[in-house]
């Protein structure tokens, strides 16, 4: 699969509510995740570790809603935005995040995932 291809196919995944499945198939087993955050989920290297990441993300929010919009290709990169509404569990503050996405592929697989905010 080129990018354009796989970047299609991870996006409907996401769309469809399959993140855990978008990120089994199309991962790589190095991969490197990078937040627009301070703290020790700012960068994460491994598919155990982004897998741990989301567990947190979902463990301390109740999410109302998500959309994802794209995918934008440019060579071996594409592009997602993403519109989040989600109640942080602890404070009950709810908000909405309005993020990008950018992923790298490099042979089949999605090797960088960073998000701007």
């Amino acid at each position: 699969m080129d990018t354009r291809e796989i970047a299609n196919a991870f996006t409907e995944l996401l769309k469809a509510g399959r993140d855990e499945e978008a990120a089994a198939q199309f991962n790589d087993p190095d991969i490197v995740s990078v937040e627009a955050m301070e703290g020790p989920m700012a960068e994460v290297r491994g598919t155990a570790a982004v897998k741990a990441k989301a567990e947190w993300w979902y463990g301390a929010h109740e999410v109302h809603e998500t959309q994802a919009h794209g995918p934008y290709v440019n060579g071996d990169q594409f592009a997602l935005r993403f519109y989040i509404d989600v109640t942080v569990k602890e404070s009950g503050e709810r908000m909405q995040m309005d993020e990008v996405g950018v992923y790298t592929v490099a042979d089949g697989k999605i090797v960088e995932e960073r998000f701007f905010c």
